[in-house]
C-alpha cells in the first residue's frame, strides 16, 4: 500500500544557547573548586571522559557535577547553575567578534544572545543587533569565586568594536545550563525544537541551507501509521517579525509553503514567555499542535499546568512532552496526524484591547479586498507594528493601505503614549499572562512516583543497560531451566506411548513410518519447541504489558541503528531466541517494507531454541560451556556484520524509533495469556504440519535405504570442506527441514549418543557453527514466504546456506591449528 505524505513543521522559540569559539573564558566549578577555564578545554575534557552522542558533525555529552556562573536576568545576580550538556560542532557561518573597552573578546555566532543595558533597561539581543556603545555585564575579576556566588558583584563593560570573522570550518563550543537561559556570554542550549526533531527523525536527517539563504535547514523523514512524514525543523526564533533572516524564513515557510500542520514547541517551565510566540503563530492562522515540552523541569519547579484548559483556551491540541527522554513524542505525532485527518485544527482568534482591535478590523477589511499571501488579520497587525517587509510587499499592491496603517498606528500611539509596536507587544504579553494565570498553578514540587523512579533507573545511560542485562539473563535462564525440565517430563511421557502404538500398528513398514515419520515429528515439536516457546511468550508479553519492553527498545536503539534498524527490531530478535517463525511474523511491527525485510533477515541468523539444544547438547556437554558461550558471541558478531551488509545493500533510508513509552504498570494476566495463546496458535498452524511432513519424508528415505546415496552426494562438502565424517552430511541437509532433529539423526547415524568418542572437538564445533548459521528450518522459510514472497524467502535461504558452509570450512581450518581440548 502506498503511503500518504505529510509535511510537519517544527516551530519554537530560538534555541537559547548559541555556539562560541573555544577561547571564551568561563567560570566553572568542578570537584568542589571554582576556576576560570577556556570553553574549549571544558567541552573537550567532558567529551573525552563521558560517552558522547553524535548528530552529524556535532558531538554532545553530559558532564558530571559541572557548574558555571549564570546571570539571573531578573535580579541581575550571579548564580551557580548546573551544566546539563556540552556540545562541539563544526561552524561554517561567519561569526561576530565582540571587543569590549576593558579588552575582553567574545566570538559568537551571529544569533548568539547577549544581555545588554539599554536606556536603563535590560534586554536580550542577538549578536547581529549588538552595537558599539552597548553595555554588557561582566563579573568582577577574581581568581577563585566564593561559594556565596549570589553576592558576586556585576559590573558593566562597553562594546567598543564588532567585526566579522570566518571560522573556516573550525570547531565551536557550547554549554547547556539548567534553569537559567542567559549564561554569561554562553547561553544554554537545546530546550526546544532540536531535541524533538532528533527524536522524531533519528538518523534520517538532511542538513542543508534554505534555497538562496545562508541559514541552515534541517529536514527528516519518518513513517508513522501509514504516512510518510517530512519533518522540517524551522530556525529557532522569538517572534515572526523580520528582525532576522531566521524569522523571515520561518514565517515565509509557514504562510506560503503551508505545511499540513505546525508543531509549536513550548517550554512548560517558562510558559508565559513562550506563549508570546505561540500567539503570533495563532495570528498567522496556522493549523497546529502544541508540544508542551520540558514538563519534567516544570514539575521540579513546582509548576502544574492544566493542559486540557490550555487546549480549550487556544483551540488546538496540547501534548505534554519530555523530549530529551522521548516521553510524549509518540502521542505528539499521533495528535498531529489526527489533526491533519480532521482537516487541520486552526487555533481560536485571540483578541486584544478594544482600541487596538478596532484598528485591526479596519485594516483587515482593506487587506481582504486585495490578494496577499499572508492572512489579512496577521498582515494588519504587522502593518501596525511597522514590519518593513510586509509594508514593502503591500506597497507594491496598494500603497494606500500602508498609509492607512501608519495613520491608525499614530492613533494608537496617541492613546497609549507609547509606539504602536510596543503597545501590541504589551497586549500579547498581557494575553499570555492572563492565559498562564488560568492554566498554571505553583504547587509544592511533587516527589517522583514509583513508576517515574523506575523509569529513570531503567532508561539511565549506565544503570539502564545494567538492569537490561540482568533482566535478559534472568529471562533466558528461567526459560531454558524450565524448558529443560518440562522437555524431559514430556519426552518420558510421550515416548512411553511407543509400546502400545507398536502393538496397534505392528513392527513392520507401516508401524515404522507412522511412528518414526509422524509420531516422532509430533513428539519433537511438543517436547523440544513448546517447553521453550510457551514460557518465552509469557515472559515477553509480561514485559510488554508492564511497559519495560519499550525501554529495552529505547536502550538498544543506537545499536540497532548501526544495522539500519531501530530499537523495536530488538523485539523480534528476542523472539528469535525462542523460535524464528514467530520472530519473522513479528517483524510486522517495523514501519517500512525495507525494515521488515532487513529485520527478518537478521532474526533468521539468531539461534533459536532448537539450535540451542545442539549448542548445549553437543559443544556445551562435550567441550565445555565456555566454548558454547564463545559460539554465541561469534554469532552475535556475525549477525551484526551481516545486518550491516544487508543495510548497505538494500536501497532506502533508515527511519527513526517512534514508539509509545507508557507508564509502568502491573501486567494484566488475562491479556498476557490471550496474547501468548494467539502467538502459540499461529506457530502451531504454520510449523507443526511442516514438521510432521518433513519427519515422514526423512523416515521414508531411511526405510527405503537411500541414505547412502545422499551421503555420497554430500561428501565433497561435508568431508572435504567441513572436515566432518561422511555420514554427518545427511544431517545437515535434513536440518533444513527440522533443526531440532539434527542431534537425534546424528546419534542414529553414528550409533551412539556419546559424541565425544566418535567426533573430535573441532568437528563438533564446526557442525554446530553450520547449524547455527544456515536457515533455521522449513517452517521459517514458509514464514518468510508468507511475509515477503517465495523469491525473497529462497534468496535468504540460499545465501545463508552458502554462508554457513563457507564459515564452517574456514572455522575447520582455524580450529585445526588451535586444537580445542575436551
Amino acid at each position: 500500500m502506498t503511503e500518504k505524505k505529510l509535511r510537519i513543521a517544527l516551530a519554537g522559540n530560538a534555541n537559547v544557547g548559541k555556539s562560541l569559539t573555544g577561547e571564551s573564558e568561563v567560570p566553572i566549578q568542578r570537584k568542589g573548586r571554582w576556576e576560570i577555564a577556556r570553553l574549549r578545554d571544558i567541552v573537550e575534557h567532558t567529551l573525552a571522559s563521558q560517552p558522547a552522542a553524535r548528530l552529524g558533525d556535532s558531538e554532545i555529552s553530559t558532564p558530571d557535577n559541572l557548574f558555571v556562573v549564570s546571570l539571573d536576568p531578573e535580579t541581575m545576580r550571579a548564580v551557580k547553575a548546573k551544566v546539563s550538556k556540552v556540545l562541539r560542532h563544526r561552524e561554517t557561518r561567519r561569526l561576530v567578534r565582540v571587543r569590549t573597552r576593558s579588552g575582553r573578546v567574545v566570538t559568537a555566532t551571529r544569533d548568539h544572545n547577549f544581555i545588554v543595558m539599554l536606556n536603563g533597561e535590560l534586554r536580550v539581543v542577538e549578536g547581529e543587533h549588538l552595537s558599539p556603545g552597548d553595555r554588557v555585564p561582566i563579573l568582577e575579576e577574581t581568581p577563585l569565586i566564593p561559594e556565596g556566588i549570589s553576592s558576586t558583584k556585576i559590573s558593566w563593560d562597553v562594546v567598543e568594536r564588532i567585526e566579522e570573522v570566518n571560522p573556516k570550518g573550525e570547531y565551536v563550543y557550547d554549554l547547556a545550563v539548567e534553569g537559567y537561559e542567559n549564561f554569561m556570554l554562553a547561553n544554554g542550549l537545546f530546550i526546544h525544537n532540536s531535541v524533538i526533531f532528533n527524536q522524531l527523525t533519528g538518523l534520517h536527517q538532511h542538513i542543508g541551507n534554505w534555497p538562496g539563504k545562508t541559514v541552515e535547514k534541517a529536514e527528516g523523514t519518518l513513517h508513522f501509521k501509514g504516512y510518510e512524514i517530512d519533518i522540517i525543523d524551522l530556525p529557532g526564533i522569538y517572534s515572526l517579525s523580520t528582525f532576522s533572516l531566521e524569522e523571515l524564513i520561518s514565517r515565509e515557510y509557514i504562510a506560503v509553503e503551508k505545511p499540513d500542520i505546525v508543531i509549536n514547541v513550548v517550554d512548560a517551565s517558562v510558559l508565559e514567555r513562550n506563549l508570546f510566540f505561540t500567539l503570533q503563530l495563532m495570528e498567522l492562522e496556522t493549523p497546529m499542535v502544541i508540544a508542551l515540552n520540558q514538563m519534567d523541569i516544570a514539575a521540579k519547579k513546582g509548576i502544574k499546568i492544566d493542559c486540557k484548559k490550555l487546549e480549550k483556551i487556544l483551540g488546538v491540541p496540547v501534548v505534554p512532552t519530555v523530549a530529551i527522554t522521548g516521553r510524549g513524542i509518540y502521542q505528539l505525532l499521533e495528535k498531529a496526524v489526527e489533526a491533519v485527518e480532521k482537516g487541520g485544527i486552526k487555533p481560536l482568534r485571540i483578541e486584544y484591547g478594544e482600541e487596538v482591535e478596532e484598528r485591526i478590523r479596519k485594516l483587515t477589511d482593506l487587506i481582504e479586498k486585495v490578494e496577499f499571501k499572508y492572512p489579512a488579520r496577521w498582515t494588519a497587525i504587522k502593518l501596525l507594528e511597522g514590519d518593513r517587509e510586509v509594508e514593502r510587499e503591500i506597497r507594491k499592491i496598494k500603497p494606500e493601505i500602508v498609509q492607512t496603517a501608519e495613520r491608525l498606528s499614530r492613533e494608537i500611539e496617541k492613546i497609549h503614549g507609547h509606539p504602536c509596536s510596543t503597545v501590541i507587544t504589551s497586549e500579547r504579553y498581557e494575553v499570555a499572562g492572563r492565559i498562564v494565570r488560568e492554566v498554571q498553578e505553583i504547587v509544592t514540587p511533587m516527589r517522583p512516583s514509583l513508576s517515574e523512579r523506575i523509569h529513570e533507573i531503567t532508561t539511565h545511560r549506565v544503570l539502564g543497560y545494567l538492569v537490561m542485562g540482568l533482566v535478559l539473563l534472568a529471562v533466558f535462564y528461567s526459560i531454558f531451566a524450565f524448558g529443560d525440565y518440562a522437555s524431559g517430563i514430556l519426552e518420558d511421557l510421550l515416548y512411553g506411548l511407543e509400546p502400545p502404538f507398536k502393538a496397534i500398528f505392528g513392527e513392520g513398514l507401516l508401524g515404522d513410518l507412522l511412528w518414526g515419520g509422524v509420531m516422532e515429528g509430533l513428539i519433537a515439536g511438543i517436547t523440544i519447541v513448546l517447553p521453550y516457546i510457551v514460557p518465552f511468550y509469557l515472559i515477553l508479553y509480561m514485559l510488554e504489558d508492564s511497559g519495560y519492553l519499550s525501554r529495552i527498545a529505547f536502550l538498544t536503539d543506537s545499536v540497532m541503528h548501526k544495522m539500519g534498524l531501530h530499537g523495536k527490531a530488538f523485539i523480534p530478535i528476542m523472539l528469535a531466541y525462542g523460535c524464528n517463525v514467530p520472530a519473522c511474523l513479528s517483524c510486522r511491527i517495523m514501519e517500512t517494507q525495507r525494515e521488515r525485510l532487513l529485520a527478518a533477515f537478521v532474526v533468521t541468523l539468531v539461534p533459536c531454541a532448537a539450535v540451542t539444544v545442539i549448542v548445549l547438547g553437543l559443544v556445551g556437554r562435550f567441550i565445555g560451556v565456555n566454548w558454547a558461550l564463545t559460539l554465541y558471541i561469534v554469532n552475535i558478531i556475525l549477525v551484526f556484520v551481516l545486518g550491516r551488509f544487508a543495510f548497505n545493500l538494500l536501497p532506502g533510508e533508515p527511519t527513526a524509533l517512534i514508539m509509545e513509552m507508557s507508564d509502568y504498570r502491573i501486567p494484566h494476566l488475562r491479556t498476557v495469556l490471550k496474547q501468548t495463546w494467539f502467538r502459540l496458535e499461529e506457530y502451531i498452524k504454520i510449523a507443526f504440519p511442516l514438521i510432521m511432513v518433513s519427519s515422514f519424508l526423512i523416515k521414508t528415505i531411511e526405510v527405503l535405504g537411500l541414505l547412502g546415496a545422499f551421503q555420497a552426494v554430500l561428501s565433497p562438502v561435508a568431508t572435504v570442506w567441513l572436515g566432518l565424517p561422511r555420514e554427518v552430511g545427511i544431517t545437515l541437509i535434513f536440518g533444513i527441514l527440522r533443526k531440532e532433529l539434527m542431534l537425534v539423526m546424528l546419534a542414529a547415524i553414528l550409533g551412539t549418543t556419546d559424541f565425544g568418542n566418535v567426533l573430535t572437538p573441532t568437528q563438533m564445533i564446526v557442525f554446530t557453527i553450520v547449524a547455527m548459521l544456515y536457515i533455521p528450518c522449513i517452517a521459517t522459510i514458509a514464514a518468510l514466504a508468507k511475509e515477503f514472497g517465495w523469491r525473497k524467502a529462497l534468496l535468504i535461504t540460499v545465501f545463508e546456506i552458502l554462508f554457513a558452509i563457507t564459515v564452517g570450512g574456514i572455522a575447520s581450518r582455524l580450529l585445526t591449528l588451535i586444537n580445542p581440548p575436551y
